[in-house]
């Protein structure tokens, strides 16, 4: 068109027809783009994981020594346990394939069993005139907290409803998993108070008591748990 030409009548500038382009193509790319992560996201297209992968990187700061606190226990066993977890969740009314999870975890933890040490007071030791023996009355063994390994712990399987999967997109944790460790770390916590870990414990603690009171010069050590 010529320098100064007038447009025809009823046809829209060039550049206003690009500008309404725009809104028209953003949205196009935004709906292909969704519908390829929704694919990717329940598994429908192979292929799409990969060109949709996550990249990690690590960008933690350095560990801070908040508090330090003096332990007056000895540790003298701990048992290390496996079990598989199977739990399921499921919503009244609804089938499985809507709404639903249900997870299979192999969880590995340790739990220890130790003697409180910083309970010994007045009267718990009782010593001869010539020091040769010592009769000790300590409190029974205790069982701290399980404590489940991430390293050997694992999810075998993971069902989730069309629902779950959907809320997992818009979730800051998908696919959480804190009820299935609380469940784990319970059945391993009733594993360890159905086995004999306190009265290792407490045996374990006994030959120490002995070992070290003896090098100290006493000929007859005996512990008594109260």
């Amino acid at each position: 068109m010529r320098e100064g030409a007038a447009t025809p009548p009823g046809e829209p500038p060039a550049r206003g027809r690009t500008t309404r382009r725009w809104p028209v193509l953003a949205a196009a790319l935004l709906a292909t783009a969704l519908v390829l992560v929704l694919l990717g996201r329940f598994s429908l297209t192979p292929g799409l994981d990969d060109l949709f992968g996550e990249e990690t990187r690590d960008r933690s700061g350095p560990a801070l020594l908040k508090s330090v606190q003096e332990m007056h226990r000895y540790e003298g066993a701990a048992g290390n346990f496996q079990i598989v977890v199977d739990l399921e969740k499921d919503a009244r009314l609804l089938p499985d394939a809507i709404r639903g999870t249900r997870t299979l975890y192999v969880a590995s933890g340790t739990v220890g069993a130790y003697v409180d040490l910083g309970k010994i007071g007045e009267g718990s030791i009782t010593v001869d005139e010539k020091r040769t023996s010592a009769t000790l009355r300590l409190p029974h063994a205790r069982l701290a907290a399980p404590a489940l390994d991430p390293e050997k712990s694992y999810a075998v399987s993971k069902q989730r409803g069309l629902l779950d999967r959907l809320g997992d997109l818009f979730s800051d944790n998908p696919a959480d998993e804190r009820a299935v460790h609380a469940l784990a770390a319970q059945r391993i916590g009733e594993a360890a108070r159905e086995s004999d870990l306190g009265p290792r414990a407490e045996k374990n603690t006994t030959a120490m008591l002995e070992g070290m009171l003896r090098a100290l010069g006493f000929r007859h050590v005996t512990v008594h748990y109260v």
